[in-house]
């Protein structure tokens, strides 16, 4: 794929530091990029056509750069391509489609995707790109609501397309951070009748650590700004007085960095035409990013669960022949359990999950966790 076909190239920032984040990122006019030698790209979408009302997405990428590409470098040594941001179609499906088709090939030459702009509806295309690789994906959905209206534009209504979408190769469709005042009871009951998993703001609240298991099990990522209240994030028509802080934010997508799993992210909604004097929004969306991308430099796990890098636990139920097997990491002290199907899909998955999950298993309790995990396949 001819890249430079499908992008216009970032403009040029001036003024950077020595010491600035933008001088170890490529542009796709470079001459000494390859692409196949990154392990990150910048993807940058300027199409509001999702939306009726919140139009300024358009103008979220540049804008990002802006505040991203100041930012300071840390020790890691990147391998960051910036390309651009991507030429709209002639009609709206024709960018889904190129999004879609550019996520693919970024992903088969192991480049992972990072969106900018947009609206929140381009989670689709993000999730079809997956379908040509024959696996079951886990999706993580970080939003204030569940974008399953009946009726409105299409980044309200497309996650009941992206769940029912046929043919099925999604394992779990998890969700961060909603806001039970802004979903509708029946939603939550149907993820709940489908062995979904989601926290509300509220759960996150009482315990924070709650949530990397639930990041931890994720290929893909999308973040909608709205779930950031308005006084961090007030670039977006649909910012809430509130929701997740500018903190809280970065941590989860420190958490999403250090995924070994995790292979695209998408941020969307952010509007600068709402954003203060200070374009702030932008701020925190360049600063998510950075976090993103140290917690990918700083991955410590391999995946490689028979490997000395891991200690194994099997629990048994007394009474029983039942018996629940978990997996402790040796370098970043987190926990998996081994869940097998049999399915001629997936006959094993290996779940993320917390200590807390394993000392229920040892009082005799199966983790809720591993019921859920358990229901998807049956």
């Amino acid at each position: 794929m001819n890249l430079k076909l499908f992008f216009k190239a970032a403009e040029k920032i001036d003024g950077l530091h020595e010491s600035a984040l933008g001088n170890s990122i490529k542009q796709l006019n470079d001459e000494s990029l390859d692409v196949n030698k990154t392990d990150l790209a910048i993807v940058g979408v300027t199409d509001n056509r999702g939306t009726s009302v919140n139009l300024g997405v358009n103008g979220a990428a540049d804008q990002f750069r802006q505040k991203f590409y100041r930012l300071k470098k840390s020790n890691s040594t990147y391998r960051v391509a910036d390309l651009g941001n991507l030429q709209n179609g002639e009609d709206y499906q024709d960018t889904k489609d190129r999004l879609r088709e550019v996520c693919e090939h970024l992903m088969a030459a192991k480049v992972m995707p990072i969106i900018i702009g947009g609206t929140h509806d381009l989670t689709l295309p993000q999730y079809l790109a997956y379908e040509s690789k024959k696996d079951l994906i886990s999706v993580l959905n970080i939003d204030a609501k569940l974008d399953v209206e009946v009726e409105g534009d299409e980044n309200e209504t497309f996650l009941s397309k992206l769940i029912t979408y046929k043919p099925n190769f999604m394992f779990s469709y998890n969700h961060l951070a909603h806001q039970s005042y802004l979903v509708e009871s029946g939603a939550l009951s149907a993820m709940d009748k489908l062995y979904f998993e989601s926290l509300r703001l509220g759960e996150l609240r009482e315990g924070f650590q709650y949530a990397e298991p639930v990041v931890r099990m994720a290929n893909m990522l999308s973040f909608d700004i709205t779930a950031i209240r308005n006084a961090d994030a007030t670039g977006n028509v649909n910012a809430q007085p509130f929701g997740l802080t500018g903190e809280e934010a970065c941590q989860i997508m420190w958490y999403a960095g250090m995924n070994e799993k995790m292979s695209s992210v998408s941020i969307s909604e952010y509007n600068p035409d709402l954003d203060n004097q200070h374009f702030s929004t932008a701020s925190v969306v360049a600063t998510m990013v950075w976090y993103f991308m140290e917690g990918f430099y700083n991955r410590k796990d391999t995946g490689q669960f028979n490997s000395d890098q891991y200690t194994k636990y099997t629990v048994s139920f007394e009474g029983t022949d039942d018996t629940m097997t978990f997996y402790k990491s040796k370098y970043s002290e987190k926990w998996w359990m081994l869940v097998t199907y049999g399915d001629k899909m997936m006959d094993r998955a290996y779940i993320p999950c917390s200590y807390e999950d394993y000392t229920t298993a040892t009082h005799g309790d199966f983790p809720e966790r591993w019921i859920k995990a358990q229901g998807k396949l049956i």
